[in-house]
């Protein structure tokens, strides 16, 4: 299997499914669920936990009963969790479709749009999984630049960051071993835009965390002007950094969607009205302040998600 953005897979076989007290009821037209609330769950991670919040307090608002599980395992734990009835709801990505049915090679996961109607046709039809309208942020491996740098060179996509290298423009990129050398990682944006980075353009790191290679860009460590980043992570917009767009797809698109046992979609047939709002307006740059109001300016949780619902006209 090729690597993937890790924060986004996390597939930890060492951890056994957790024991979840009570299994969910069988869901009516109402939305009523026999007295049992819907098990509203999240990944580890941060952002897993801020889309699983925003996820509860929209059926709290709609008068549903919530269990909550935030940050109950990583992606393995998940979705053996959603296809055993014991997680009734929690935010996936699209592009992890592509491993959950062993079609990682397949260019559809490489495109927003045959991503998410992939995984929707296949879980629906394989596991009555029911995946709602993805938001448009995409958090896949990325590569920023320094904002000084992006206007100064003109900087919005990865073709400009090959037209800047094609010219001589300084760059050097701080990256894990993992991104430098997988064919999933920088090489395939190297195929993707004809560029090749020489070892003087490389700062490569210990491990795999993103929060040490956009410091080392941010703080412009060993004449450090870029970072490997996913693309909604946090610290981006705190440390100034850009994006580059990655306008010929050299990467798969992992979108967040809510992902529901169809049972209970189907008890709740207004939930793609009620989460819609919300998801929709998670665009990557929103979605990157969201984030750093928690892990850079410390703020709890519930209060993030509250605020992005007010903003949507959707607070409880």
């Amino acid at each position: 299997m090729p690597a993937t953005p890790t924060r986004r897979l996390l597939l930890g076989s060492a951890l056994a499914l957790p024991a979840l007290s009570a299994r969910p009821a069988r869901a009516q037209g109402s939305g009523a669920r026999e007295g049992r609330p819907v098990t509203v769950a999240s990944k580890l991670d941060t952002e897993g936990a801020l889309l699983g919040q925003i996820i509860a307090s929209v059926l709290e608002a709609r008068g549903v009963a919530v269990r909550p599980r935030l940050q109950l395992g990583p992606t393995r734990i998940l979705r053996q969790a959603i296809l055993a009835g014991e997680v009734d709801l929690y935010p996936e990505y699209t592009g992890n479709g592509a491993f959950f049915f062993q079609q990682e090679d397949d260019p559809a996961w490489k495109r927003a749009e045959t991503a998410y109607e992939r995984v929707r046709a296949l879980d629906a039809e394989r596991n009555d999984i029911a995946w709602l309208r993805p938001a448009p942020a995409n958090n896949t491996w990325a590569i920023a630049v320094r904002g000084d740098l992006a206007a100064r060179a003109n900087l919005h996509s990865l073709e400009d960051l090959a037209r800047h290298l094609a010219g001589g423009g300084a760059f050097k990129l701080a990256a894990s071993a993992e991104f430098v050398e997988s064919p999933a990682a920088l090489p395939a944006f190297q195929r993707a835009y004809g560029f090749t980075l020489s070892p003087a353009q490389l700062l490569v790191l210990p491990g795999g965390d993103t929060a040490v290679t956009m410091r080392a860009a941010g703080e412009g460590l060993s004449g450090v002007n870029a970072a490997m980043v996913y693309g909604t992570d946090g610290a981006i917009s705190a440390l100034s950094l850009r994006v580059l767009e990655d306008t010929r797809g050299a990467q798969i698109v992992y979108q967040p969607a809510p992902c529901a046992r169809g049972e209970v979609a189907r008890g709740l047939p207004d939930l793609q009205a009620w989460l819609a709002p919300a998801f929709a307006a998670l665009t990557l740059e929103r979605l990157q302040a969201l984030n750093a109001a928690i892990v850079v300016e410390g703020r709890p949780l519930r209060d993030v998600a509250q605020e992005h619902l007010r903003r949507v006209g959707q607070a409880g």
